[in-house]
C-alpha cells in the first residue's frame, strides 16, 4: 500500500487524538460491566528508546485487550514507568547526565514512541516508580515488613559487582555474572538489609498450583526455592583440645548416617577457628585464604575436590563413633547449616574426596554393582546399620528419624534452597530505605508512616563509590535526623533499595493511582487482582517471585483480599 492510498501521516495522528479526547482509552471505576485487567509488565526507561523487541510485546497485549472490550468488559491496561535502580542509574552515569534527568528524558521519549504505535494505553493511571508519591507506599510497605520482623539487618557475605559497585541478591546473578551488567560476581562482607522471603517459601511453592502459569516458569520457581525434606541430626564436634561443640547437618538421606565416615565444614563456618588444631592452624588459614574471593557457583561446579583436615573429630550419634572433620569448597556456608556428614559410598561428591584424600569408604546401602568404581546413590537395603540392617532404605528413613526423635539427636526438618532477600543497594538512585540509627540506645527505629515518604535528596555526586557505602552517606546534612521514639541524635540508613522494590508491587497501584490515604481503595480493589500478565520468562525467579511474595504479605496484612497478583501469565518471545 503506498503513501498515495493510505494517508498514515493524517490518519493516524487524526485518530490518536479522537480516542484521547473522547477518553477511549480510560477504565472508569463506575463502569457496570464486568472488570477485565491485562497488564504489560513496563519497562526500565533505561535507554535512548524502544526497539522492536518492545513492539511485540506491547502490541500483544493491546490487541487482546482491544478484543476483551469487545466482548463486553470494561477493561484495564495501564501504563509506567519501572525508573528506580541500577539499570536507569548505570544508563545516565553512562550518558554523563544526572539520573532524574535521565530518567525524565527517557520516559518523555518512550511515551511519544508508544503514542506512535496507537496502543491503547489508559494515561490517567500513569505511574512512575521515582514518583515521592508513589514510593512513599513502597516504604510503607518495607515498615510493615519491618514491624512484623520480615525486614531486618545483618551483616554476612554478599554478592558485589566490582561494575556495579554494590551488593547484589542471589536471584541478581546469572551463572556467576551479574544480571544487570555481566560482570563477574565476587564475595564482600557488608551490613546488609535482608526480607525473610524463606517465611514464604512453603506458600510460594503451594501457590503455583492453582496458577494459569507456563510449566516452565513455575518449574523454574520449583527449583528456584529448592524444597527438600529431610532430617537435622545433631553431631558434637570435639576439638583437638577436648572442647566440645554442638554442630548439626542437614540431610535428605538419614538411611545412610551409619556410612558417615568424615565430615566437611565450609571454610566459612563459624566453628572452623574453634576446632582447628595448633598442628593444622597454618594449613587451615592458607585454605580458607585460598578460596575466600571464590564464587559460590565456581566452587560449586568446581571437578577437582580440595580440603583441609582439621585436627578435630565429631561424634556420629547413631554409632557413637568419631569420624574427622575437615573444611573444603564444595561445602557452601549458603546452603543447609555449612556443615555435611560425608557418606562417600552414597554421595558422588563424598566419594571423590574420600578418594583422593584415601578416607574410609563404607557401604550402608546395598548394590549389585558394589562401589569400587562410584557412589551408589539409589535405592536399595539397609547393611551395616545397627538395628536397621535388612530395612529398605526408603523405610529405614522414617525409622532413623523417629529414633533420632526419640533420644533427642535429632528431628525431621525442611530445608530450602531459596535465601532471605539481599535488599539493600549501596547506590543513590532507588528508595531511601525508611529506618533511622539510633545514637542513643533505640537502635534501628522505622520512621513514622505519616513522615513518609523519606525523600530522595538531590545531589550532585551519584556516582557509586566501590566502599561497601552509598553516595548518600556523604550527604552529611540529609543522613544527620532525630530519633522518633527518644527525639535523641540520629543517622538515616544511606542505603537504598533494589530495583525490584517498586515493581514487586506496582500492578496494585494501577487500581488507585491517585489515593492520598491508602495503598489502594475500596473501589480500586475490584480491579484486582490481574487477570493475565505479559511478560518475559527471564523474570521467573527475580520479578516474578517477588511480586508474589508482596502480594502474599500484604495480602496477610489485610491490605488486599488475594494472595496471588497474577491469575494468569503469557510470556512473550522464545
Amino acid at each position: 500500500m503506498s503513501d498515495e492510498s493510505y494517508k498514515y501521516r493524517e490518519i493516524e495522528p487524526k485518530w490518536r487524538e479522537y480516542w484521547i479526547s473522547n477518553r477511549l482509552h480510560e477504565a472508569r471505576d463506575e463502569d457496570p460491566r464486568p472488570k477485565y485487567y491485562c497488564l504489560d509488565m513496563f519497562p526500565y526507561p533505561s535507554g535512548s528508546g524502544l526497539h522492536v523487541g518492545h513492539w511485540r510485546s506491547y502490541v500483544l497485549p493491546d490487541c487482546w485487550s482491544r478484543y476483551k472490550w469487545l466482548q463486553g468488559y470494561k477493561v484495564l491496561h495501564p501504563m509506567g514507568w519501572d525508573a528506580f535502580g541500577s539499570p536507569a542509574e548505570n544508563d545516565a552515569i553512562q550518558k554523563g547526565i544526572h539520573p532524574a534527568v535521565g530518567t525524565k528524558r527517557n520516559v518523555e521519549n518512550f511515551k511519544r514512541q508508544l503514542h506512535e504505535i496507537g496502543a491503547m494505553y489508559d494515561w490517567s493511571r500513569e505511574i512512575n516508580t521515582t514518583d515521592p508519591e508513589y514510593y512513599k507506599w513502597t516504604q510503607w510497605i518495607f515498615v510493615k515488613m519491618f514491624k512484623v520482623g520480615l525486614a531486618y539487618k545483618t551483616f554476612m557475605p554478599v554478592n558485589w559487582c566490582p561494575s556495579c559497585k554494590t551488593g547484589i541478591a542471589n536471584e541478581d546473578v546469572v551463572n556467576g555474572r551479574c544480571e544487570r551488567c555481566g560482570t563477574e560476581v565476587t564475595k564482600k562482607e557488608l551490613n546488609q538489609w535482608m526480607l525473610r522471603i524463606t517465611r514464604y517459601a512453603d506458600r510460594l511453592l503451594n501457590g503455583l498450583e492453582k496458577l494459569d502459569w507456563p510449566e516452565k516458569v513455575k518449574t523454574m520457581q520449583t527449583n528456584w526455592i529448592g524444597r527438600s525434606e529431610g532430617a537435622e541430626v545433631n553431631f558434637t564436634a570435639i576439638a583437638a583440645n577436648g572442647a566440645e561443640h554442638p554442630l548439626n547437618i542437614f540431610t535428605t538421606r538419614p538411611d545412610t548416617l551409619f556410612g558417615a565416615t568424615y565430615m566437611v565444614m565450609a571454610p566459612e563456618h563459624p566453628l572452623v577457628s574453634e576446632l582447628t588444631s595448633n598442628q593444622q592452624a597454618a594449613e587451615v588459614e592458607a585454605y580458607i585464604e585460598k578460596v575466600k574471593g571464590e564464587r559460590d557457583v565456581d566452587r560449586a561446579a568446581k571437578a577437582e575436590k580440595t580440603g583441609v583436615f582439621t585436627g578435630a573429630s565429631a561424634l556420629n550419634p547413631v554409632n557413637n563413633e568419631k569420624i574427622p572433620i575437615w573444611i573444603a569448597d564444595y561445602v557452601l556456608m549458603a546452603y543447609g547449616t555449612g556443615a555435611i556428614m560425608a557418606v562417600p559410598a552414597h554421595d558422588e561428591r563424598d566419594y571423590e574426596f574420600a578418594k583422593k584424600f584415601g578416607l574410609e569408604i563404607r557401604e550402608v546401602i546395598s548394590s549389585k554393582e558394589g562401589i569400587e568404581k562410584e557412589a551408589y546413590i539409589g535405592e536399595g537395603t539397609m547393611v551395616n546399620s545397627g538395628r536397621f540392617t535388612g530395612m529398605p532404605s526408603g523405610q529405614g528413613r522414617k525409622a532413623i528419624v523417629i529414633w533420632l526423635e526419640e533420644k533427642g539427636v535429632g528431628r525431621a526438618t525442611v530445608n530450602y534452597k531459596l535465601r532471605d532477600w539481599v535488599f539493600s543497594r549501596q547506590r543513590y538512585w532507588g528508595e531511601p530505605i525508611p529506618v533511622v540509627h539510633c545514637s542513643i540506645n533505640c537502635g534501628l527505629v522505622p520512621v513514622p508512616e505519616e513522615d513518609l515518604p523519606v525523600r530522595l535528596p538531590e545531589v550532585e555526586r551519584y556516582q557509586p563509590t566501590g566502599t561497601g557505602e552509598s553516595p548518600l552517606a556523604a550527604v552529611q546534612e540529609w543522613v544527620k535526623t532525630r530519633c522518633p521514639n527518644c527525639g535523641g541524635p540520629a543517622e538515616r540508613e544511606t542505603d537504598t533499595m533494589p530495583q525490584w522494590a517498586g515493581s514487586s508491587w506496582y500492578f496494585l497501584r494501577y487500581a488507585s493511582p491517585h489515593a492520598a490515604a491508602a495503598l489502594t481503595t475500596a473501589e480500586g480493589k475490584k480491579w484486582l487482582p490481574v487477570d493475565l500478565y505479559v511478560g518475559g520468562v527471564e523474570h521467573a525467579i527475580l520479578h516474578l517471585l517477588y511480586a508474589r511474595f508482596f502480594t502474599m504479605f500484604l495480602h496477610d496484612a489485610g491490605v488486599v483480599d488475594f494472595d496471588e497478583p497474577f491469575q494468569s501469565l503469557f510470556n512473550q518471545g522464545m
